[in-house]
């Protein structure tokens, strides 16, 4: 795990990175990589590569990076951790390849060296990495199957730069540092920006699953992997319930297993609920030592039932797990503030990010170095209300959508004031019948805000985009490669394609790397994933229960009741924390005095209006709040360069 940033001259002109710049360039990611740093820079080519690294495998010199081949005409630097490296190298040396280091690093520069482009296929794990060929001329980027690990990248006048993260791109002076309005608009909605599109404009990221190649001919890019690629499940291999459960129970075991490869100590994040249990326990039973696990708890008035202490001690106590645990509350949320914002030059707008800053502490600062996390799980098997509303609307609303266009917009525009006037709870209602007018009503599950609130929040933005648009080309895609497919395969493709790698990845990467932690998500396994995803959706939510197929793969693993208890989830109490004076009263008067409302891009008074609207308590509005102030400070920070503490 590491961090890695570069520059390439494609366009044969002057590739303005001298020593210096590419030292600023690779120590801006520091904390991705505190064990070591290097780089590689050759003028006459037009190439430089930086390196920060996170020693997990193979903790000698020998990985040291910028690594190259026997003859030094081919370079890389890579990012994250290949699983099946060692199966790799066994292929390799049977074909005569020699190695010289044990680590994963290696792997992939060989495996380029023998395969080419198409290496990526062969790699299971996360990853974001560079190669140089200096045969070829070429540099050569991709990025891992889900999106795990981030590639951000700007061609500005035929010099191309990349790096982990836009931090290091912003230390060179030509890498502009302007807002990008769409991305904010839609950032509104999302708590993220949708890939390849970042909150810079002229920045842009790798999508997950692409690669791309940079020669004297430009900046290519493709796709090399989507979750659709994999072939449909036949009946007969979905008949047995009992068959699926054991597949995927042992499909989640082989995926943990693949996961604890490391020479240094490993752990988990351990909640108490569903996902996170299953694998602590799929950890101890692969491991003769006592698994760490951390849990996170909040303290303050109204938060209590947030905590689950009780049921991660009792998964703690059933696998003998090494126990710590800690607790915060709204101030914590103020200490964290100026080192939040130094590490969010791509804002990830979503509260969460808080406490796993501080579960991510507590295990750096018990000596370990990789956890697992339960990300994933939730969005292959639906796992959240909201997708269980949007189940519920497309069954109750099919003789709606077989109408034609008009006659739908009319029936709206007469429900739509009835819908309303039942009051803010009704309005998910409203806004899904609102979609289904002309797309369709499944935009993610995490949406913070609806296109009409845009409408009055960013009135000047509202009338240039539109939030569909960003994600029509997924729902696009899927429509013309399994037109047939119920509405829970769709809402997991989306998720998979737009909420899970831009938000909830990102901030698992952001938050875990800034402590120098490396994270490993077992869920998204992709061979998990393929198979996950083709089930029929009534295996997945049946009888208005979440997780049904899961649940039952994990009834012999975890206690009866703890699988069948409600779920809670990973919340932040956000909307409770602002009614403590201090921390209320520095987000009120950050939002007060807005620079997006001075510079045009929010509207000052519906953002007093939500403000009253939640210290009055007539509505909370505590994470859009949450999200308004975010953004506040981060341009601050990051587009007029304030010092902001």
């Amino acid at each position: 795990m590491c961090g890695i940033t570069g520059a390439f001259a494609w366009a044969g002109g002057q590739l303005d990175v001298d020593e210096p710049v590419l030292w600023r360039m690779t120590d801006a990611l520091a904390h991705r990589g505190p064990d070591d740093r290097g780089t590689f820079l050759d003028p006459e080519r037009g190439v430089a590569l930086g390196q920060r690294r996170l020693s997990i495998i193979d903790l000698s010199p020998g990985g040291h990076q910028p690594m190259a081949n026997d003859d030094r005409t081919i370079w890389i630097v890579f990012n994250g951790e290949i699983y099946n490296h060692e199966k790799i190298r066994r292929g390799l040396e049977q074909d005569g390849v020699r190695f010289r280091t044990r680590c994963d690093t290696e792997a992939i520069l060989r495996l380029y060296e023998a395969r080419g482009e198409e290496c990526v296929r062969e790699l299971e794990g996360m990853f974001a990495f560079a190669i140089w060929d200096a045969r070829r001329g070429s540099l050569f980027l991709a990025r891992d199957r889900i999106g795990i690990k981030p590639l951000y990248w700007a061609d500005v006048g035929g010099r191309f730069f990349f790096a982990s993260e836009v931090r290091a791109l912003l230390e060179h002076p030509a890498v502009p540092r302007e807002l990008d309005p769409e991305s904010l608009y839609h950032h509104l909605s999302f708590l993220s920006t949708p890939a390849p599109a970042t909150m810079f404009a002229g920045i842009s990221k790798l999508a997950p699953g692409h690669r791309a190649t940079v020669d004297r001919r430009g900046v290519r890019i493709e796709r090399w992997w989507d979750a659709l690629d994999a072939p449909r499940l036949s009946a007969a291999e979905v008949a047995d319930e009992g068959h699926v459960a054991h597949e995927i129970l042992e499909r989640l075991r082989t995926a943990v297993r693949d996961r604890m490869m490391s020479d240094v100590p490993f752990g988990v994040f351990l909640s108490g609920g569903l996902d996170s249990s299953a694998v602590a326990v799929l950890m101890a039973e692969n491991h003769n030592l006592p698994v760490n696990t951390f849990t996170i708890g909040f303290a303050g008035q109204g938060v209590d039932h947030l905590n689950e202490f009780e049921h991660a001690r009792r998964i703690a106590k059933q696998i003998g797990a090494n126990h710590q645990e800690v607790v915060i509350d709204h101030r914590s949320v103020l200490d964290y503030l100026p080192r939040f914002l130094e590490h969010q030059d791509e804002p990830v707008a979503d509260p969460v990010c808080v406490p796993l800053y501080y579960v991510s502490k507590l295990a750096i600062d018990h000596g370990v170095k990789v956890i697992q996390v339960g990300e994933g799980s939730d969005e292959l098997f639906m796992g959240y209300q909201p997708f269980l509303q949007t189940i519920d609307f497309t069954r109750l609303t099919r003789p709606f959508t077989a109408l034609p266009r008009p006659l739908r917009a009319g029936l709206y525009r007469a429900a739509s004031p009835l819908l309303r006037a039942v009051g803010h709870r009704a309005l998910a209602w409203e806004e899904l019948l609102r979609r289904s007018v002309d797309e369709h009503p499944f935009w993610g599950g995490a949406i913070a805000f609806e296109e009409r609130e845009k409408q009055r929040m960013a009135p000047a933005l509202s009338r240039r985009y539109r939030s569909w648009d960003a994600i029509r080309p997924i729902h696009d895609e899927f429509s013309r490669r399994w037109p047939d497919a119920d509405v829970v395969a769709r809402m997991s493709y989306v998720e998979l394609r737009q909420r899970e790698p831009e938000l909830l990845l990102a901030r698992v990467d952001k938050i875990t790397m800034s402590v120098a932690l490396e994270a490993r998500v077992p869920f998204l396994d992709h061979r998990l994933v393929e198979y996950v995803l083709r089930l029929p959706g009534a295996m997945k939510v049946r009888g208005g229960r979440t997780k049904a197929i899961l649940k039952k793969a994990l009834e012999g693993l975890l206690p009866h009741d703890l699988v069948h208890r409600r779920k809670q989830g990973f919340p932040a109490p956000m909307a409770q924390w602002l009614f403590e004076s201090e921390f209320g009263g520095q987000l009120r008067d950050a939002l007060l005095h807005s620079p997006l409302v001075r510079d045009g891009w929010l509207d000052g008074a519906v953002l007093r209006e939500y403000l009253d609207d939640h210290f009055s308590r007539r509505r909370d509005r505590g994470n859009q709040l949450w999200t308004l102030f975010n953004l506040t400070l981060w341009y601050r920070r990051w587009i007029l360069g304030e010092h902001v503490g």
